[in-house]
C-alpha cells in the first residue's frame, strides 16, 4: 500500500487506521470522509521536530487551512504548538470559533477585502501576509482607524519554476501572488512598508508552488530570498528576522510517486539558509514553512457505495459511484491521480479494468481513468486513497448535493467531526 495506515483484514476488507473500512462506510452512510487523526498529528510533529532540530530558534511550520479546514482539526493542532495560516474570514472564523489562538495565525490572500482585514484585526489575528502595494495601503489604513499596529510580512516572488502542475505553481515573476523582486517592484514595497505608521514589518514571505519532490526549488528560494534580505539591509538597514518559505513538499497519490522524508529536505534547506547567511554576513532569520497537503492528504481517504457498472463492447468500461466531482473536483481541475481500491474485495484479482466517474450530469465527472479492480458490484464500497487535502475543502453542492460527512479515527475510537448535509441544510439559506 501507498500508506503504512492502509492495511486489508482477514475479511478481505480495506482498513484504515485499523478500522475496517465497510463497517465504517454501513455505520455512516456514503460517500464518507475518513481523517486518520494519529497519522496527521504524526505529521505535524515530524515537521515541527524537524524544524527545531534544524532551523534557528523560534523556526516552525504552519499549517496550512485551505488544504482541510473544520473546526476540529484547529482544535487538534491548538497544543501542538504550531502557527497556521488563514487565507479569508471564514477560515478565521472556523479558527477561532474552535479555540485557536489567533496571535498564532498568519493571514494569507491576493485580495483581502477591506471587510477581510478589519474582521482579521478584530480577531486579533497575528500577522498579515501582506501581498501587494494596495492592500499595504489598505492595512496601514485600517490600523489607524482602529488604532493598533498591526504585524505584517510581505509576499515576494521569487521568479522559480518548480515544474509542478501550471495551476498550482505560485513562484513565477508573473504569478498572481506576492510583488516580484527581479522588476524591482519587491524593494519599493519594502521600502513603503518600512515608512508605514501604522504597520511592523518583520520579515518576508515566498512560496514556489505544490507537489514538489526535491528540495531544490526551496533552496534556490532561499538563495533568492536571502540575497533579498541583505539587499533591504544594505538599502534600508532593515534587517529580516523572519523568512516564511512557503509549503508544497509532495506526497504519494499513487505507487508511481516518489517516496519522501520530510526531515531530509527541511534540512537541506535549513543548511543552505544557514551558509548563505553566514556569505551575507546576516543573521539567520527565523524560518516557517506552511505545510498542507503534506500534514493531511495521506492522512484522508473517502469511501463510496458503487452503483452502475457499464460495459461498452468494444470500447470502455464505467464503474459509477453516489459521489464524484462534488466531493472530489480534482482530477476535473487537474487530471490528479489517485490509487483507488474495491473495499469491499481488496485481495481480489484486478482484472476489470474502467474509469471510475461521479454521478453528475458532466462528462468530465471523473475521479479517475483506467482503473484496474476486481469487478465491481452494486453496493459494494470503492475507497480512493489520499484524499485528506483539498477533497472536504473544495466540495461543492452542485446538482444539489449534499456534502459528505467527515469521520476522525484515532487509536481509541471513530467520531464525527463534520456532520453530512442534509436535504434542509441545501435550502437553509433560501428565502
Amino acid at each position: 500500500m501507498i500508506c503504512d495506515n492502509i492495511s486489508v483484514n482477514e475479511k478481505g476488507h480495506l482498513t484504515f487506521n485499523g478500522y475496517d473500512t465497510v463497517e465504517l462506510a454501513e455505520k455512516y452512510g456514503t460517500p464518507l470522509y475518513l481523517m486518520d487523526e494519529d497519522k496527521i498529528l504524526q505529521h505535524v510533529r515530524e515537521y515541527a521536530a524537524a524544524m527545531k532540530k534544524h532551523m534557528p530558534e523560534g523556526s516552525k511550520p504552519e499549517f496550512a487551512g485551505k488544504a482541510f479546514c473544520c473546526r476540529q482539526i484547529y482544535r487538534l493542532l491548538k497544543d501542538e504548538g504550531i502557527d497556521i495560516d488563514v487565507v479569508s474570514s471564514g477560515e478565521i472564523y472556523t479558527a477561532s470559533s474552535a479555540g485557536f489562538p489567533m496571535e498564532r495565525a498568519y493571514f494569507h490572500g491576493n485580495n483581502k477585502t477591506d471587510r477581510d482585514i478589519e474582521f482579521a484585526m478584530e480577531s486579533k489575528v497575528g500577522c498579515f501576509v501582506v501581498d501587494g502595494l494596495d492592500e499595504l495601503e489598505a492595512v496601514n489604513r485600517i490600523a489607524g482607524e482602529k488604532g493598533v499596529t498591526q504585524n505584517i510580512i510581505l509576499r515576494v516572488t521569487p521568479g522559480i519554476d518548480p515544474h509542478t502542475h501550471k495551476k498550482i505553481s505560485t513562484g513565477s515573476v508573473d504569478s498572481k501572488f506576492g510583488t516580484a523582486i527581479e522588476t524591482g517592484q519587491a524593494m519599493e514595497i519594502t521600502k513603503k512598508a518600512l515608512a508605514c505608521e501604522n504597520i511592523k514589518l518583520l520579515g518576508f514571505h515566498c512560496h514556489v508552488g505544490s507537489q514538489i519532490f526535491e528540495s531544490d526549488p526551496f533552496v534556490t528560494a532561499g538563495e533568492i530570498m536571502i540575497k533579498f534580505i541583505f539587499d533591504v539591509k544594505t538599502e534600508t538597514g532593515f534587517e529580516a528576522g523572519l523568512l516564511n518559505l512557503g509549503g508544497g513538499l509532495g506526497v504519494r497519490y499513487t505507487e508511481n510517486d516518489p517516496e519522501i522524508c520530510y526531515e531530509e529536505k527541511i534540512a537541506e534547506v535549513a543548511s543552505s539558509v544557514k551558509s548563505l547567511c553566514k556569505d551575507f554576513g546576516i543573521k539567520e532569520p527565523k524560518i516557517m514553512m506552511e505545510p498542507g497537503r503534506s500534514i493531511v492528504a495521506d492522512a484522508g481517504m473517502t469511501l463510496y457505495s458503487v452503483g452502475t457498472v457499464k460495459e461498452i463492447t468494444g470500447y470502455k468500461n464505467y464503474v459509477s459511484i453516489d459521489g464524484g466531482m462534488t466531493d472530489n473536483p480534482r482530477y476535473a481541475l487537474y487530471e490528479s491521480p489517485y490509487t483507488v481500491i474495491l473495499a469491499s474485495r481488496a485481495n481480489d484479482n484486478k482484472d476489470f479494468t474502467a474509469s471510475v466517474v461521479g454521478r453528475c450530469c458532466e462528462s468530465g465527472d471523473i475521479i479517475q481513468e483506467n482503473v484496474a479492480l476486481a469487478k465491481p458490484k452494486r453496493g459494494e464500497i470503492l475507497a480512493v486513497l489520499t484524499t485528506g487535502a483539498y477533497n472536504y475543502s473544495m466540495a461543492s453542492n452542485y446538482n444539489r448535493v449534499n456534502r459528505p460527512p467527515v469521520v476522525m479515527l484515532n487509536s481509541e475510537k471513530d467520531y464525527l467531526a463534520v456532520k453530512r448535509e442534509s436535504l434542509e441544510d441545501l435550502c437553509s439559506l433560501d428565502i
